[in-house]
Order: C-alpha cells, then sequence, then structure tokens
C-alpha cells in the first residue's frame, strides 16, 4: 500500500465527460463555499479553506456502472467526494454545502449523481488514527481531486480484531433493534389509518437499517436524515442492495421520493399525502432491506469473529 500521504491524484482513467463533470463539480464546490462563508466575522468563515476534495468509491476504484436510460433498471453509480476542510463548523451541510448540491443536482452539464461527506481534517485525521477503515479505505483507493498544500493526513493506526468486533456488534445491536421498532410503530399507526405518522416512522426504519449496514461494515455513518445518500453508499459497497427500489415506474419512483420526504414533510406539511397502495409497498420494500441488511452484517461479524482467534 502506498503511504497516505501520496495519494493518486490521476484521474485520466475516467472518460472525458466524466473528467469534465468533475471539474464543473468542483468549481460549483468552490464558489459556493466562498458565498457561505460570506463576510462573517467568526475566525472560521475568514479563514475557513476547503483543504482537499478527494474522490472515493467505484468511480476511484474503477468499477462504476452507468446504465442510466440503457436498461430497465438504468443503475448509476454516484460521484462519492469526502470534502475536507480547517474548520469543524465549517462541515455543518445545511449552512455551508446545501447550495452547492443543488445547484450540481440542477446543472444540465453533470449529469451523474452525486453525494458528498464534509469532514474538519483534525476529524479525518482522528479516525485515521483510531483505525476506522472506512476512512483508511476512501485515502487508499481514493484520488485527490484537490489538495492544499501542507495539510496532511495521519497514518492509520492498525486495527484491533477484538475491539473491531465488539464496536461491531454494539452497532448492529443498537440500530437493528432500533430499526424494528420503528417497523412495530409503521404498523401501529396503519391499523390507527393516519398514514403521515407510518410514513415518518418507515422514513426512520429505512434510516437505521442503512445506518446499521454502515456502521456494522465499515465504522462509518455520515450524519444525514437524507435515505438516498445513505442507500447510494450502501449501495455502492454491496450491489445486491441495488434491488431493493425498483424504479420501473411512475407509482415506484414517487413511493420513493415520499419516503425521502417524510422525514420534514410527513411531520410538518399539511400538503404531504401518502396513499394506502404507496405505503405498503414502502413497506414491503423495507422488510426486504431489513432482511438483507441482516444477513449482510451477520456475515460481517462472523469475519470479524474469526478475525479475534
Amino acid at each position: 500500500m502506498p503511504p497516505l500521504n501520496f495519494m493518486k491524484t490521476d484521474i485520466s482513467d475516467l472518460p472525458e465527460k466524466k473528467q469534465r463533470e468533475l471539474a464543473r463539480i468542483q468549481e460549483i464546490l468552490f464558489e459556493e463555499f466562498d458565498l457561505a462563508r460570506g463576510n462573517g466575522r467568526k475566525i472560521y468563515n475568514e479563514k475557513g479553506r476547503i483543504l482537499k476534495i478527494v474522490l472515493f468509491g467505484s468511480y476511484a476504484r474503477g468499477d462504476w456502472v452507468d446504465e442510466a436510460g440503457k436498461t430497465a433498471k438504468g443503475y448509476q453509480s454516484d460521484y462519492d467526494l469526502l470534502i475536507v476542510v480547517n474548520y469543524t463548523q465549517l462541515t455543518d451541510m445545511a449552512t455551508y454545502w446545501y447550495k452547492a448540491e443543488d445547484r450540481i443536482i440542477r446543472d444540465k452539464a453533470i449529469k451523474t449523481p452525486i453525494g458528498l461527506i464534509v469532514h474538519s481534517l483534525g476529524e479525518v485525521n482522528d479516525k485515521l488514527a483510531s483505525g476506522q477503515y472506512f476512512f483508511v479505505d476512501i485515502i487508499r483507493q481514493g484520488a485527490a481531486l484537490y489538495e492544499l498544500a501542507g495539510h496532511r493526513f495521519v497514518d492509520p493506526k492498525p486495527v484491533n480484531a477484538k475491539e473491531a468486533y465488539e464496536t461491531a456488534k454494539e452497532y448492529y445491536d443498537d440500530w437493528f433493534s432500533s430499526a424494528v421498532g420503528f417497523i412495530k410503530g409503521v404498523n401501529f399507526y396503519v391499523d390507527e389509518n393516519d398514514n403521515k405518522k407510518a410514513a415518518f416512522l418507515l422514513h426512520q426504519a429505512v434510516e437505521s437499517f442503512y445506518a446499521c449496514h454502515l456502521l456494522t461494515t465499515t465504522n462509518y455513518s455520515p450524519s444525514t436524515h437524507n435515505v438516498r445518500r445513505l442507500r447510494s453508499l450502501v449501495e455502492e459497497k454491496d450491489e445486491r442492495f441495488r434491488g431493493i427500489w425498483p424504479d420501473e415506474d411512475r407509482f415506484q419512483r414517487r413511493s420513493f421520493e415520499l419516503l425521502k420526504e417524510a422525514y420534514v414533510k410527513a411531520r410538518y406539511s399539511k400538503h404531504y399525502k401518502i396513499t394506502d397502495e404507496e405505503l405498503t409497498w414502502l413497506g414491503e420494500r423495507a422488510e426486504a432491506l431489513a432482511a438483507l441488511v441482516k444477513q449482510a452484517c451477520e456475515k460481517r461479524l462472523k469475519e470479524l469473529k474469526v478475525a479475534v482467534k
């Protein structure tokens, strides 16, 4: 393995169209970050900087898929980007990054979905120093699209097998149990004919199942309620999950959109509506997700337990 401080920077193996998209994404990220910092007098606004932009996941590894419009399912890999900044305050998505995400989604020159995670250099180095393999894999497999000189990643600490197993087991027990509890709540509110509360709890269940998978298998899950982002991270890691949410017709696409929106709109918007049919379909897909999460996590726990011995 090459030293962490000498990440690859060459993405010439990607098609020129993808390289242009990534260049445009970087332009937008810098423009919107500077606007978000504005003229704030706080030191993290005055001296805030993007230190690194790292492409990770399938586009960095070379196993990306772009079948959009080519097949019935049309699976398309996201660009997974780690943005590293110099102050923890600058990692707040709602303050510094949501406008950039929105612009990227609406930019007609960018056809590939994008997922961002944002951390300070100190946060990333703490995770590397503790041997958190999600970040170790990002740095070892990723490609630095941008780096500000003089800001280094630390070398990772070797992972203690016993600690890795115990941590993963604790995550699995807590998060899977929590997700199952939300499903019980969904069933209660379905019986009460309260579809909005059922939809909100179903969102919580799906979010928890995805977080359970990520935490158990990688020791990391981003702080987000965006089930689309969590879904993408899991699907990039394990292609079996790509079949959980078919989107072959309008009903399926609309149903998943309603699930995404439920975290906010099912609680606060009088205009949020979800039918019995949509809720039933989403519940069936959540059950399929739960079964696959259970299978994947228990397999990972067995592997970690073997390593302890």
